[in-house]
């Protein structure tokens, strides 16, 4: 087991070692230096208290990556409360039903996402705060919306010399002790609030630091553009570069691949964390086309090598030109794309991990990973094969260690049925592992689908919208080829019956399409509806064969 260092405690140094130093940024907008964020930190703090919040009380944010996201989720650390971060691209039934089902106290969210949701949805809320200003939306009464109309007034009450290094002063956390609650959906039949360990948030920390990050210091600068409610990019694009002081400049809109090229050429990050579907768009639209244009050159000895080092000289200074490498992970890399990228050398490494494990699992080097892996398991984590030849015959990944996370939110029954009896994490992911212990994964059983800007996509839940059809008798979303179709069995029978040719009713079907749409996030809209003639092939109890169905 790993030796243990309280995370707010990391945190409460790393402000006052850097406290002149800038902090976190909205990418072309303003900037907040470490003091102004530890300023911020206790301005919450005192709100927090003064509203009478208490150690272990949940506290919600549900709003776009900006700098106020990262001071939000300190500030519930540091104070000894359990943040719980909620994607904004949720329905709002969905933020409803997460803020109750975490019995959070506290909700901080974004102008534009509360103009969706109301206060009587969810009446456990003591207070409802604008993340971009710290304003009172709602309070539950007058004495809690007195706090905020005082707040300033108190804060230089109480520090009427200014608010210095020497005042900070942070909860000291416990390794067993409960961290965060993240939720893997936003869906009521569907989400699971996986709850982390501080021992599980440290044991992320130290892999960075020692392993993934080691160059990363107080003058490094990172592009936040994975989505900061997802394990991925909160722990390796915030959590981790605030206890060191780097500096974290946030993309506050759904970033487009000309977007996030044109931030890393003006910030020239140290490191890139990104999905694989930004560097194949990348490669698709800006590399394919100039390998395709100098075919020719490709096939003559020595002039191949000539355009394949243009080719990635040009790529490094795309991303700014001052990486040591692209970390991607959540999702399987385009073989095509991978191969590549491999030949012509570039510094890019690919990943392993489960929101259930902080989230990392796996992981090696750029220059040391193999081809086709995903990395070999992180120090304090344990990973094996269930299979009677786990080299060759592909079975259940099982992970062990101090990563792995305490279990689901009020739900025992979930909890028990993802651990074996010798209590190892089941991820229902499926691969083989060499004599080196790299993994390979060979499917992700669990069919999460990444979506464009890094947010997992259950298709079960997009299907169980596809299903309230009329006339649809059973559905399967996939991936297809960067987009989402689904794969529909109309029930032709009773079409018949009503009056409906087979042309009429597959018409009446894809019309639906834009209601369908309509009551999903915007990052999981289904492109196009695709007709079954026939039932899917199915297993003994009657669940799809998803495996049949995947495409390229």
């Amino acid at each position: 087991m790993i030796e243990f260092q309280s995370v707010n405690k990391l945190f409460e140094s790393s402000f006052k070692e850097n406290w002149e130093r800038d902090a976190l940024s909205n990418y072309q907008g303003a900037t907040l230096k470490y003091k102004e964020v530890a300023r911020r930190i206790k301005l919450l703090h005192l709100s927090f208290e003064k509203c009478g919040l208490q150690r272990g009380d949940k506290v919600a944010i549900c709003a776009r990556n900006q700098a106020n996201w990262g001071v939000c989720i300190v500030a519930a650390f540091t104070y000894g409360a359990v943040p719980v971060p909620i994607l904004h691209e949720f329905k709002p039934g969905n933020i409803h039903y997460l803020v109750n089902h975490s019995e959070a106290r506290v909700l901080f969210v974004d102008e534009v996402i509360w103009e969706g949701l109301s206060e009587s949805e969810m009446p456990d809320l003591q207070v409802i705060v604008q993340i971009n200003n710290f304003k009172f939306i709602y309070a539950r009464d007058t004495a809690m919306q007195d706090v905020r109309d005082t707040l300033t007034h108190d804060f230089e009450t109480l520090y009427p010399d200014g608010f210095a290094k020497e005042d900070v002063s942070y909860y000291e956390d416990k390794p067993d002790e409960l961290a965060l609650i993240n939720y893997t959906s936003g869906t009521s039949g569907f989400s699971k609030g996986v709850m982390l360990s501080y021992r599980n948030l440290y044991t992320n920390m130290r892999f960075a630091h020692y392993d993934a990050e080691p160059q990363l210091d107080c003058n490094s600068k990172l592009v936040a553009l994975l989505p900061s409610a997802h394990m991925y990019g909160m722990m390796f694009e915030l959590l981790f570069q605030l206890t060191i002081g780097a500096h974290v400049q946030f993309l506050t809109r759904v970033p487009s691949p000309k977007v996030i090229l044109k931030a890393f050429s003006e910030i020239r990050p140290d490191l890139i964390i990104a999905v694989p579907l930004i560097i194949e768009k990348v490669y698709k639209s800006q590399i394919k086309p100039i390998v395709d244009r100098n075919k020719f050159y490709m096939m003559v000895p020595l002039l191949d090598q000539y355009v394949l080092r243009k080719i990635r000289n040009g790529m490094i200074e795309a991303f700014g030109g001052n990486f040591e490498e692209v970390i991607l992970g959540g999702a399987a890399f385009n073989p095509e794309v991978e191969n590549f990228l491999r030949r012509i050398h570039f510094p890019f490494t690919v990943g392993y991990g489960m929101t259930e494990c902080g989230p990392i699992i796996t992981y090696a080097k750029w220059w040391a990973n193999k081809k086709g892996s995903c990395g070999q398991p992180i120090n304090g984590c344990q990973v094996r094969i269930d299979s009677p030849n786990p080299q060759k015959i592909p079975g259940e990944v099982q992970v062990k260690g101090d990563n792995v996370f305490m279990g689901y939110y009020k739900d025992k029954k979930a909890t028990k049925a993802s651990f074996t009896n010798d209590n190892w994490f089941k991820t229902g992911d499926v691969g083989v592992m060499d004599s080196e212990n790299f993994l390979f994964l060979r499917g992700r059983s669990k069919c999460m689908i990444l979506g464009p800007s890094g947010q997992n996509i259950y298709p079960e839940e997009l299907e169980a919208v596809v299903n309230n059809v009329s006339y649809v008798v059973d559905s399967l979303v996939i991936e297809d080829g960067g987009a989402l179709t689904a794969l529909v069995y109309p029930d032709y029978h009773q079409g018949e019956l009503d009056g409906l040719s087979g042309a009429d009713l597959e018409k009446r079907l894809t019309e639906w399409l834009p209601k369908i749409n309509a009551q999903l996030p915007s990052y999981a809209q289904i492109r196009k509806i695709e007709f079954m003639p026939e039932d899917f092939e199915r297993t003994p109890k009657r669940s799809i064969k998803r495996y049949l169905y995947t495409r390229q």
